[in-house]
This record gives structure tokens, sequence and C-alpha cells, in this order.
């Protein structure tokens, strides 16, 4: 990462995160949640922290990194949608996409997305999908000369290798 990235990456950890009615209700039940498990004294401090930034409506700093954590837990499990419905998840998946690892998540899908624009209209040759390690996957796709690999998996979608 750049230095400006680097900067940049810094000012959104910052920068509040407000949150909409719907958004504070996910993120309390599943700050309550998870606090009435934790036994670490840190963790459970970190927990009450997060659900006083919820109830003012705006989290930053170590507050929006422990509700990222929550988040992407219960959003990957399917929690957050057996809990509290599709509309709940969609709330979570907005506020996540405010976060810093949700913006991640955004950049890498959309750098992959120019790259396999290239294709677009070019005559298919390959298309394969390997397993690499459990929840990471290559895919392979090969046009007209032209082969581009792509790793899904926990980071997201990166473009690992172009090769003519």
């Amino acid at each position: 990462m750049r230095r400006s990235e680097a900067c940049l990456a810094l000012q959104d950890r910052r920068r509040p995160v407000k949150l909409s009615a719907e958004a504070a209700e996910v993120a309390l039940g599943e700050a309550q949640a998870v606090l009435s498990m934790v036994q670490d004294e840190e963790r459970r401090a970190r927990l009450a922290d997060l659900i006083a930034a919820v109830g003012e409506g705006v989290v930053d700093d170590e507050d929006a990194e422990a509700l990222e954590e929550l988040l992407e837990l219960g959003l990957q499990t399917g929690r957050v949608r057996a809990v509290y419905g599709p509309g709940g998840e969609q709330a979570a998946l907005r506020v996540f996409r405010r976060l810093p690892r949700g913006k991640e998540l955004d950049e890498s899908t959309r750098e992959v997305t120019e790259a396999l624009a290239s294709l677009v209209g070019k005559p298919l040759e390959k298309v394969q999908i390997q397993a690499t390690a459990p929840g990471a996957f290559l895919v392979t796709i090969a046009v007209d000369g032209l082969e581009l690999s792509v790793r899904l998996d926990r980071q997201g979608a990166r473009l690992t290798s172009v090769g003519v």
C-alpha cells in the first residue's frame, strides 16, 4: 500500500459511521449476544464500549473495528439474516460497506470487474475453478489467447495473474 493510500485508510478508520435505526438494532443485538458469551474481560469491555456507541447511533475508531468484526461474522455465518430477517441483513450490509473492511472488499471486486471487462465479446476458450484452500477458490478464464486468474476468499476477490 502506498503512503497516500495508507493515510486514506487511516482517515477512513477514524471517520465516524452513523447507524440507521435498523442497523443499530442489529449491531446492538449482535454485541449483546456475543457479550453474554465472552469471558475475557478486555473483550467484554470492548463490547460494552461498542454497545454504548451504538446507543448513541455513531461508531468510530475501536468501536468501528469491533462492529466490523461482529457484522462480518454474523453476515458470513448467516446469523444476521436468520435473526433479523432480510431487512436486518441489508441494514448490516450497508453499514459494513461503510466500514474499512467493507470498503476494501468493494475496491477489490471493482478492480477484478474492470479486469474481467477486458474479456467481454471475446470467444471463451476455458473456464476452470480450483479449490485452493477451505473457503478459497481460483477461477481461471481464458479468451482469445488471454488468461486471467481470480482468487476468491475471505479477503475478497483479487486478480492473481494475467497471461498472454
